[in-house]
């Protein structure tokens, strides 16, 4: 499953949140910043773009917690998705949670095996950020706004480097540094509720794998 194109929308119960982290270059990342992620997500055109813009490498993660299954970039099927999008920044409208507390998310689609892994990387002015993907948790773990909202408080009050997985088992997020002031996190999704491939060790580990590449 590929990730859906979000507006997120879930202002009012969840303002505070926000948006941080750098750009890929050819010497790997730089220090991830709320200003960094804000020009990454800005560049990324409307209808999104056919490579990830933030220095994830899905094959080397997989590699990192023991997975020996296909990995890479994309989803499992070409569909004509984007591979990445982003929200907020630039794009952000009134009333929506990435306005209400200025920040960005970029998402990007990778593969493992035939599980479609979506990573979202979100930032903020305030804390939390990770408030800003309740759509996104409620989605990909199938669970109602209410349960997506416990989680995301959840998220967002553990300690740094704390991984906090969905009851699902297929959604984890994490807090992320960043340098300088604002507020960031990642959220990575597999497959589908109740199917995924992954256990809750794999993809916490995966997640926190992913996290030290960003940062």
């Amino acid at each position: 499953m590929t990730h859906p194109r979000l507006r997120l929308a879930i202002a009012a119960a969840l303002a505070t949140a926000g948006l941080t982290t750098g750009c890929q270059s050819d010497s790997g990342a730089v220090p991830l910043s709320l200003s960094g992620l804000t020009e990454t997500a800005d560049g990324v055109p409307e209808k999104g773009t056919d490579t990830c813009p933030l220095p994830y490498d899905m094959v080397e993660a997989a590699k990192a917690v023991g997975l020996d299954a296909d990995a890479g970039p994309g989803p499992v099927r070409d569909d004509d998705e984007p591979v990445a999008t982003a929200e907020g920044g630039k794009r952000a409208k009134a009333g929506e949670a990435l306005a209400v507390n200025p920040g960005v998310l970029v998402s990007c689609t990778f593969h493992i095996g035939q599980d479609d892994v979506q990573v979202h990387t979100v930032a903020t002015r305030e804390p939390h950020a990770v408030y800003a993907l309740a759509p996104v948790v409620s989605s990909l773990a199938s669970v109602s706004t209410k349960d997506a909202i416990s989680y995301v408080q959840k998220a967002g009050a553990a300690e740094d480097g704390k991984v906090v997985v969905t009851d699902s088992g297929n959604v984890a997020a994490v807090h992320l540094k960043l340098d300088g002031d604002g507020d960031a996190a990642l959220l990575v999704g597999a497959g589908e509720a109740g199917t995924a491939s992954l256990d809750r060790k794999q993809l916490g580990d995966l997640t926190e794998a992913l996290a030290e590449q960003v940062q």
